[in-house]
């Protein structure tokens, strides 16, 4: 017994009863992922949206056998496929209003193309060429991000700066399962619930952080499972099923619009190519798991579906796949010409005013680049 207690100062009383601030319930994800093509609810879908769907899902499988080539060939430094996750890149461009913003990360090219932004210029910092490759306020995407989930934090801060101003914008911000590991995805999320900023984070667990399988970054039930932690609503969805993730994701989106906060969904996929052209897969993974992904492709689920609704024909098939083909050939054209680069850019877009430090390095080059032409200039050569 303390002193205190001896002199009757102190008189302990029971804690009061504690309750959740939130009741996790409703926050928690379905057992298995929500899937709508296959199932009684597919009849409900908009043919409209299964055909806009199914265009932009061939377009980029398209998209993605000509920038592995080009790879190949030399003309991109690298290329990260989405080859197998097509229909999470294209729902998540489709499920955004033109006011809203996308946050990729580097291997969602896709999606950034389906916003709207030039194939060519989507592809330029994969090229190495210049800083970003398009301006992010046309279209409302925000730089390709290399470094892992760094993009999360930054979604975060623009959706609540939006709803601080009255903007009506909701960020979409996605995110592989390896970047699920990174202190960004934390911060982010807790940040977004704290302050219910209008954000939605798509996960894409494609089975693996470059070589490391998921079972080795998480012993959690899914990565949905940690939305609960933060408390906001977690969703598991099928990846793979283009009509399943946009209704999960248009949902999440119309929740933050209106006021509800964020929301984080995890969509079940596959990384069928390797990480970029300079890994190797088949040394982390059997060939086995991969045609066994390779019967729940996104484009062929798409395809049956609306085939078996009379929706699509062998004519709509043919005018969608030579769409895509006119794309593929004006993307291997445009990029097989060489780039017209200026060092002088280095320094442009640094700063919105220029360092003095900048300033004197630009005057520097400017110096050494004029001396070099004068040099060639007077090379009796």
């Amino acid at each position: 017994m303390t002193v205190m207690e001896q002199r009757g100062a102190y008189r302990p009383s029971p804690p009061p009863a504690w309750q959740p601030r939130t009741d996790p319930a409703p926050l928690l994800p379905d057992a298995e992922p929500y899937r709508v093509l296959g199932t009684d609810t597919a009849a409900k879908a908009d043919p409209e949206l299964l055909r806009r769907l199914y265009a932009q899902v061939v377009r980029g499988r398209r998209y993605n056998t000509q920038a592995t080539a080009l790879t190949k060939q030399g003309r991109l430094a690298v290329y990260p496929s989405s080859t197998g996750q097509e229909a999470c890149e294209v729902a998540a461009a489709l499920a955004l209003e033109e006011r809203d913003w996308l946050f990729p990360s580097y291997r969602d090219t896709l999606a950034v193309v389906a916003r709207g932004v030039d194939p060519v210029e989507t592809l330029t910092l994969l090229r190495g060429d210049w800083h970003n490759g398009y301006d992010p306020h046309t279209h409302h995407v925000a730089p390709l991000s290399t470094p892992l989930a760094t993009q999360l934090p930054h979604a975060v801060g623009l959706a609540h700066a939006a709803r601080l101003k009255g903007d009506d914008v909701v960020a979409l911000a996605m995110v592989g399962d390896g970047g699920t590991s990174e202190g960004d995805f934390h911060e982010a999320l807790n940040f977004a619930a704290v302050w219910q900023a209008p954000v939605v984070f798509l996960v894409q667990n494609n089975g693996f952080a470059i070589s490391v399988p998921l079972a080795k970054q998480t012993a959690a039930p899914s990565l949905a499972h940690k939305a609960v932690g933060y408390g906001m609503p977690g969703r598991l969805v099928d990846g793979n099923d283009a009509v399943a993730v946009h209704e999960v994701l248009a949902d999440a989106v119309r929740r933050a619009r209106a006021g509800g906060g964020p929301t984080l969904v995890e969509a079940v996929t596959y990384r069928m190519e390797a990480h970029t052209n300079a890994d190797d897969a088949t040394r982390y993974r059997e060939d086995d798991e991969v045609e066994a992904w390779r019967r729940h492709d996104p484009l062929q689920l798409l395809e049956r579906e609306l085939t078996a609704r009379g929706l699509l024909d062998e004519a709509a098939i043919d005018a969608v796949r030579q769409d895509a083909e006119a794309m593929a050939a004006d993307l291997r054209e445009r990029m097989n010409q060489d780039p017209r680069l200026d060092p002088m850019d280095l320094f442009d877009h640094v700063y919105a005013e220029p360092t003095a430090q900048l300033r004197e390095q630009r005057a520097l080059l400017g110096t050494e680049l004029a001396a070099e032409q004068d040099d060639q200039e007077g090379d009796p050569r």
